[in-house]
């Protein structure tokens, strides 16, 4: 299949201080792309550069052929879910009015949605288990159903892509599991390529066909099951104990089964 993402030799710094070094990564149409990396490494500073927020140093990004900004701005051509989302408790509009602001960007602002558009996006929610939640203000809802609020919103507009930014965080291992099955469920639905930011590698392998270890640079590209251990021990000698990996078994030189 085609490469729907072509990020090539980026560099990125923040003041001098080189963040992304000589960053090379294609990302296959209809792929699960996890990119992991420990804290500070340029995760989340490469889901910036894909969408168009901030510029490379160096190098070129297209999505979809397109420069990111551009991308951005059709509106389905990239869905997005931040990291830690919060609404403040008063926050004035509904669910039902939060996930048809993920149409904004494909018909404008003060343009009326196409019906079909309105369609889906309830499809969406319908798809996502919020539908009773409907007409509930968006300040009133849980961590977890919140999540699921913007889930629909950022695929309300059919987005070709969909990228998450440590979607797990908070959430317990039996809530993973169920997140990333419902995750998987909707990429076939809907055809998704979709690119998962996150330190938890555990989360990161049990659903990517293709596996990212970044740490200012590209350290490794592949299958999940080949990821090596050493390298693992390497880059996440704070985070093991919160991924879930026994130190004894990566110190053997065991290649992650996570």
């Amino acid at each position: 299949m085609a490469d729907i993402v072509d990020i090539s030799g980026v560099d990125f710094a923040y003041a001098g201080q080189l963040v992304l070094k000589r960053i090379d990564l294609r990302i296959e149409a209809g792929s699960t792309v996890g990119i992991i990396g420990p804290n500070g490494g340029g995760k989340t500073t490469l889901i910036r550069l894909m969408l168009g927020l901030i510029q490379p140093t160096r190098g070129t990004i297209h999505v979809m052929g397109l420069p990111p900004k551009l991308a951005v701005r059709r509106g389905d051509v990239i869905g997005y879910l931040p990291q830690n989302p919060r609404v403040p408790d008063d926050f004035p509009l509904n669910v039902r009015q939060v996930v048809r602001l993920g149409l904004v960007g494909k018909t404008g602002m003060l343009r009326p949605h196409a019906k079909a558009d309105l369609t889906f996006a309830e499809s969406m929610m319908d798809r996502v288990g919020i539908m009773e939640l409907a007409d509930l203000p968006v300040g009133e809802l849980s961590g977890g159903q919140l999540q699921r609020v913007l889930i629909a919103r950022a695929l309300s507009a059919r987005p070709k892509i969909l990228l998450l930014d440590e979607p797990t965080t908070g959430i317990d291992r039996s809530g993973q599991q169920r997140f990333i099955e419902f995750l998987s469920n909707l990429k076939q639905e809907l055809g998704l390529t979709v690119v998962m930011v996150s330190h938890d590698l555990r989360a990161v392998t049990m659903m990517s066909d293709r596996i990212v270890c970044l740490n200012v640079t590209l350290h490794y590209h592949d299958v999940p099951k080949h990821l090596p251990a050493d390298l693992v021990h390497q880059m996440f000698s704070c985070d093991l104990q919160a991924m879930g990996i026994e130190e004894a078994a990566v110190n053997k030189g065991n290649h992650c089964d996570c």
